[in-house]
């Protein structure tokens, strides 16, 4: 169900999967628990300063988890440190050397990102569930279109949707004969198209949590609609449990794109959801300048709320009355503001964003302190 009203407007329904439900450290993962934004950092993990100044912009932005690279004996002598520095649960990345899983797993990490199939034999797969189970750790099978196993592409000639489900059954296979059940799955693909009929497939096929993602999906621009497409098209579906928005781009911004992806599909709010019009000749303001101050200047606001800013009194007032607070362009530079749907006073050019700020920051505080509803709630929107 998204997170509106029930029954107020049903097109806006979305009936998740139901699956089975794991802890990634105190974070549940499935089983009808919110859906996680999670991210990966990108400095050195040997440098533990430097990836926990990272990781803590990414708890401000609300990751609700955080990838850390583990490839070296280095990374893994420092992960301690980062975890205990973490208010989140971390997960390891972890490729090829199952001996970092080891100490990863013993270091505190709440989740190990593996692919079984590149840990080597059983019997170290087996190492690697013993020490997450001792751990308390959970596991994310990750399957990738463009690291397939040969013999997969051999079978099917290229990467496709039955080759990376079928992957991804084997790795299972490989976890479930060790009697380990706390995993969660991924099959990602840089194409959209590969990626969504993948995650399909498999929806269909296991009970487990599902972690998606589109890989490698570009810059700040390209990525973040190609996400948007490829795990939007999926949520919409009901299939998803956590999210990784890929973008080459820093990775609270990662965070950033993964909210406004949920918040757009009416599925998890935080912050405030702006409603802005593209501004034309109309407008009696600076629309463009107006919303990007106003979004870096709200972006400690965590309390969900809404936020209308349109140039002209064409369709403002309307988009007003379903938002907390509302501004609309007038004329010699004399603004009409909104509270709570409601016309209520003006503001001049000079004091329009200080005045917008301190508005929505006494709002949120009323929410906060269960003086006041959003109109979100009230009109059920999609926020």
């Amino acid at each position: 169900m998204s997170d509106h009203n029930p029954g107020l407007r049903p097109w806006r329904d979305i009936a998740r999967r139901d699956c089975r439900q794991i802890m990634v450290g105190n974070v549940p993962v499935g089983g009808g628990a919110p859906i996680t934004v999670q991210t990966m950092t990108n400095t050195p993990t040997s440098d533990p300063v430097a990836t926990i100044d990272q990781i803590r912009r990414c708890e401000d932005a609300g990751a609700d988890l955080i990838r850390v690279s583990c490839p070296d004996t280095d990374s893994t002598a420092a992960l301690g440190k980062i975890v205990r520095a973490a208010r989140i649960p971390i997960i390891a990345d972890i490729h090829f050397h199952y001996k970092r899983a080891l100490e990863a797993a013993e270091a505190g990490a709440a989740c190990l990102r593996i692919n079984p199939g590149n840990i080597g034999s059983s019997e170290r797969v087996g190492e690697v569930v013993r020490a997450a189970k001792a751990n308390g750790c959970a596991i994310r099978i990750g399957v990738n279109a463009g690291s397939l196993e040969k013999d997969l592409l051999e079978k099917y000639g290229e990467p496709c949707p039955e080759a990376l489900v079928e992957s991804a059954l084997d790795h299972i296979k490989l976890l479930q004969d060790h009697d380990f059940h706390e995993y969660k799955v991924a099959v990602k693909a840089s194409d959209v198209f590969l990626a969504v009929a993948s995650y399909m497939q498999l929806a269909e096929a296991v009970d487990c949590p599902l972690h998606l993602g589109i890989t490698e999906a570009g810059g700040l621009i390209g990525g973040t609609v190609k996400s948007a497409l490829g795990i939007g098209n999926l949520l919409w579906a009901g299939i998803g449990d956590t999210i990784r928005v890929s973008l080459s781009a820093e990775p609270e911004e990662e965070v950033r794109v993964g909210y406004e992806i949920l918040k757009s599909l009416g599925l998890r709010t935080r912050g405030v959801r702006v409603v802005s019009c593209p501004s034309c000749a109309r407008q009696g303001f600076d629309v463009i300048r107006t919303v990007q101050a106003l979004e870096d200047a709200l972006q400690h606001i965590k309390t969900p709320m809404s936020l209308s800013v349109l140039g002209c009194v064409v369709n403002g007032p309307g988009e007003a009355r379903e938002t907390d607070i509302g501004i609309t362009g007038g004329g010699n530079g004399k603004h009409m503001v909104y509270l709570s749907g409601v016309t209520d006073h003006h503001v001049e050019d000079a004091d329009m964003i200080a005045h917008i700020v301190k508005l929505v920051e006494a709002k949120a505080a009323a929410i906060d302190a269960g003086s006041a509803v959003s109109m979100d709630v009230t009109h059920g929107k999609a926020a």
